[in-house]
């Protein structure tokens, strides 16, 4: 089997020209999560950058916190599930042109 250095030399550089387009789609992919009704909304990028959180006031109670953890530690779940639900369906046609596999790549399927 003769293997051309070369040939390893241009498809390394077409892979690492790939994964930089990949990360560059992540960061313009943005999704939101929401929990109580909208009550709290979190946008994410797909860098996992965490962009806007938004309470409404009426969640607001101060005798009541665990209430508000319990809206944001939700709406930041929904949002992360989201975002993952938008990079595989956007990146994953990307990454399987290197032969990445994207189901495992956020700890799911």
């Amino acid at each position: 089997m003769n293997i051309n250095p070369f040939d390893l030399l241009k498809n390394a550089q077409k892979i690492q020209e790939q994964f930089g387009s990949i990360q560059e789609k992540l960061g313009s992919i943005k999704a939101t999560g929401s929990a109580g009704g909208g009550m709290v909304e979190i946008d994410i990028t797909g860098k996992m950058e965490i962009l806007a959180v938004r309470i409404k006031p009426e969640v607001l109670d101060p005798n009541d916190v665990t209430m508000l953890e319990d809206l944001i530690a939700a709406a930041l779940g929904q949002a992360m599930e989201n975002i993952r639900e938008k990079i595989t369906s956007e990146v994953g046609a990307m990454a399987g042109g290197l032969g990445v596999s994207m189901p495992g790549l956020f700890g799911g399927n």
